[in-house]
């Protein structure tokens, strides 16, 4: 079978090198028939070449331009979604329904619709102007930008058509997009459907590029070079770490999401309240797509006492009761034997599971651990292994003091979680407490699971490392997600004909806010 093209200056074409990879079927185990390239430092360097080009003949364009392409890019992928719930389903073992068909595919077009309508308002670029000074700056492109995407969202975070990709578009940059490997097929797909949205838009060809694989050393210096202007990066905390060092070496920006055990901490008013209901969420959420989220709730802290044995034994028993998910790829559930080896060898108990199988394909027995606060304080490092998948950690702490010292010594997570009474029996604890967690998480939740994240322009989807590589940005949540992708431009006594839209004296819509002499307006510098 023929090797798959990679996607270079708007051309389907060969890819340098004769190395080859396949997808795998994840509930067989098998790999699937298509070829797809390991791009050698050639087609990273073509792309770079056409992305130089691209970025400077997108700056020419009017904006509107970039809107029209996100908002056919989600047409196109709406009529072609049966066949490409079918690919990603095939090599994520994801369902097609209601996961895939009805769930991510529709937040991934909703994603792309919300960024052309940031694009059509303007006002995340924060325009802001000193009339007395003539001084004026907005957020404008940073330049071209490398998305690298994950394994468990094929759609929305997809290289080519998820939060990252859309957020670097809109804020006037083009993409190289490198696949990841689990699931290539879907997003040749995409890029096949973007590529024409783009050329629908009248942008350049080079707007949207695709490379499937890279090893370690062209990654590396992919995000490194002066071309390009940063980085999005979802994925594993070694490789990200890699890619980080690299692109710190030289100055350019890489956004991480790495890794995340989000913790949920269930105080015992809650428990005496309703532990049935909190033993349902927490199942689900912990269960629900093997586990494979990056919100999934992998650490639970709870107060010594029988309430806490009667909860953590209920959860044992779902755990052990509940069918068990195939995992995203084999790879995926080597990497939780090893995992889950690190929690047990730094004295964690297995209470449910821990063992590989129990599912179709590649799977891993749902399993729940325990140790005392005492353990955890003792080996806190090693009991934070992110275990990526279908497993929890319980951690049973003797007092409210030392349920404290714990949450001092969590690292950074996307999300934090605090069940409490519906009363007041909670609240002394839950102040104690709440501060601390606060500043170790980028998403306080109280009383309900983490999983879901709505796309909201108030939405949070980061957090201190490393759930991120700096908790200041979010990658879902527009129009903030866009800002990652740009850059603060400055004017000094620029004539009016010479600046921007959004910094001259007429508001170009009539709509856009900006800061003008200090107060927010939609209305006209006078002249």
């Amino acid at each position: 079978m023929s090797t798959q093209p990679v996607l270079i200056a708007g051309q389907w074409r060969p890819a340098a090198g004769s190395q080859t990879f396949q997808a795998e079927n994840p509930r067989l185990e098998t790999s699937l028939p298509e070829q797809y390239p390991l791009s050698l430092w050639q087609d990273c360097a073509a792309a770079l070449d056409a992305a130089t080009a691209a970025q400077r003949e997108l700056a020419t364009l009017p904006a509107e331009a970039r809107a029209i392409f996100l908002d056919r890019f989600a047409a196109r992928i709406e009529a072609r979604a049966a066949e490409l719930v079918e690919i990603a389903a095939l090599e994520t073992a994801l369902p097609p329904k209601p996961r895939l068909a009805d769930v991510e595919l529709p937040r991934t077009t909703n994603q792309l619709r919300q960024a052309a309508a940031a694009v059509r308002d303007g006002s995340w670029v924060l325009a802001t102007i000193d009339s007395k000074l003539q001084i004026r700056s907005q957020f404008g492109p940073l330049g071209p930008v490398a998305v690298f995407g994950p394994n468990n969202f094929p759609f929305a975070f997809n290289s080519v058509a998820g939060g990252d990709f859309a957020a670097a578009i809109a804020a006037g940059n083009v993409v190289i997009a490198k696949a990841n490997t689990s699931h290539p097929g879907t997003t040749r797909r995409l890029a096949e459907e973007a590529a024409l949205a783009a050329a629908e838009a009248q942008l350049p060809p080079a707007t949207v590029q695709l490379l499937y694989r890279l090893d370690h050393a062209d990654g590396a210096r992919l995000v490194s070079d002066p071309r390009l202007g940063a980085t999005g990066y979802t994925g594993s905390r070694a490789a990200g770490l890699m890619l980080k060092q690299a692109a710190d070496a030289v100055g350019k920006p890489i956004y991480l999401e790495l890794s995340s055990i989000n913790p949920v901490v269930i105080l015992p008013g809650a428990l005496r309240e309703r532990a049935a209901p909190i033993a349902d969420e927490f199942t689900t959420s912990c269960l629900m797509g093997a586990g494979q989220f990056c919100t999934n709730p992998g650490l639970i802290l709870l107060l010594a006492g029988p309430a806490t044995e009667a909860f953590l034994a209920e959860i044992a028993t779902r755990f052990q009761q509940a069918p068990v998910g195939t995992l995203l790829s084999s790879r995926v559930a080597q990497s939780l034997v090893v995992s889950v080896h690190q929690l047990h060898a730094a004295g964690a108990e297995i209470l449910a599971g821990g063992e590989r199988g129990g599912g179709t394909g590649a799977s891993y027995a749902n399993t729940l651990l325990r140790v005392s606060g005492e353990q955890f304080l003792q080996h806190a490092e090693q009991l934070q292994t992110e275990a990526f998948g279908n497993v929890s950690l319980a951690v049973v702490a003797a007092s409210g003091e030392q349920l404290a010292e714990i949450l001092d010594r969590l690292e950074g997570n996307l999300t934090g979680t605090i069940y409490s009474h519906t009363g007041v029996d909670d609240e002394p604890l839950y102040a104690q407490l709440e501060p601390r967690l606060r500043q170790k998480v980028g998403r306080l939740l109280n009383d309900r699971m983490p999983t879901g994240v709505a796309v909201s322009p108030a939405m949070n989807h980061g957090g201190p490392f490393p759930a991120t590589g700096h908790p200041g940005f979010t990658a879902v949540g527009i129009p903030a997600s866009l800002r990652r992708f740009a850059m603060l431009q400055c004017y000094d006594q620029v004539r009016q004909s010479r600046l921007p839209p959004a910094l001259r004296n007429q508001n170009p819509t009539g709509r856009l806010w900006r800061l003008v002499d200090g107060a927010w307006s939609q209305g006209d510098v006078p002249a």
